[in-house]
């Protein structure tokens, strides 16, 4: 029985540990001991409402080789940058970095190279995003490039302190087996009292899912959040201000990539669209040159968003990818 109780308690400790840092979650998926319960869509995970459900799949990548002009490529960015979804041998450069949104990583610029920055925000976070400095890259003077980052900054940077009930859900409970209770749950929220999770909301022919943060207009980050002259101004501004500060510290060039909210290209007229990257990228102020997807999107003929997901498809990537290419000159 003691013996059973250390067991337990190993267990319980290992999923803690697991749900509080990061590597160690990922060690556990690949142990397999759990699997990722984003594997149908992040859209499907809040809402679990199972005509969303699609597998994701991963996109084939360019596979380019590096250039000859010497072009090292740093990337400021979210989710839609993860290295699950764009990679290094998708652009024909010589040296690639990609830093994520609130995690700061250094950089030594090579001199005798054409460093390029590309900052790239889905809308919903734009205005958060250049509502302080920007510190995400922290640029070294030095003509090499190893960056060293203290063992306490990379342990602290891996520990999830707010969210660790959430994540030890997705440990526990991401499983078939759970995922059926869940859709029988959210299948009755909704025929019965016309309700789903309230971190998603259904287009209004219900044949599409959105982040509620994307739909609902008092939330800031909104397609549909009040906008004003005066905003748009101070958030160009801070664009602006970015990118020469960027410059002053060695880059050739900074670049802005703003990938729109899945229903400001699916539902525009669900409400007021407050048209917030078409007010920033046609700025007469901004000096920023931009990656506009937005247009490519209203036009595009096949699905550029997945049904069940927040990101793209493949052939929304390929859009995207093929812009930054020709906007870069990569």
């Amino acid at each position: 029985m003691r013996f059973l109780k250390y067991i337990v308690l190993a267990v319980a400790v290992l999923f803690w540990i697991g749900g509080l840092s990061s590597t160690a979650g990922h060690w556990l998926y690949d142990l397999g001991l759990v699997v990722d319960d984003y594997r149908y869509g992040d859209l499907y995970r809040v809402s679990a409402l199972p005509q969303f459900k699609t597998p994701t799949v991963a996109c084939p990548t360019a596979n380019l080789a590096s250039d000859t002009a010497k072009t090292d490529l740093y990337l400021i960015g979210d989710s839609f940058s993860e290295a699950e979804r764009i990679g290094r041998s998708d652009f024909p450069i010589d040296h690639y970095q990609r830093i994520k949104w609130d995690f700061p990583q250094q950089a030594k610029l090579n001199p005798a190279h054409r460093n390029v920055l590309l900052i790239e925000s889905v809308e919903r976070h734009l205005r958060d995003h250049f509502n302080q400095p920007i510190r995400e890259l922290i640029v070294v003077q030095d003509t090499g490039r190893t960056a060293i980052v203290p063992w306490y900054k990379r342990t602290y940077q891996d520990l999830h302190r707010k969210d660790v009930e959430e994540r030890l859900e997705s440990l526990l409970f991401s499983q078939d087996w759970a995922f059926w209770f869940k859709e029988v749950k959210a299948r009755i929220t909704l025929d019965w009292f016309d309700r789903i999770s309230t971190g998603a909301d259904l287009s209004l022919d219900k044949k599409q899912i959105f982040l509620n943060t994307d739909t609902d207009s008092t939330k800031r980050q909104s397609s549909f959040s009040r906008l004003s002259d005066q905003q748009v101004n101070a958030l160009v501004d801070s664009i602006n201000a970015t990118a020469d500060r960027y410059k002053r510290q060695g880059f050739s060039d900074v670049y802005l990539a703003v990938v729109p909210n899945k229903a400001t290209v699916l539902e525009p007229n669900r409400a007021a669209y407050n048209h917030l990257i078409e007010r920033v990228q046609q700025h007469p102020r901004l000096r920023v040159p931009t990656v506009d997807i937005y247009a490519q999107y209203t036009r595009a003929t096949e699905p550029v968003y997945l049904l069940g997901d927040t990101h793209w498809t493949c052939y929304g990537r390929t859009l995207w990818l093929n812009e930054v290419r020709r906007v870069l000159k990569l």
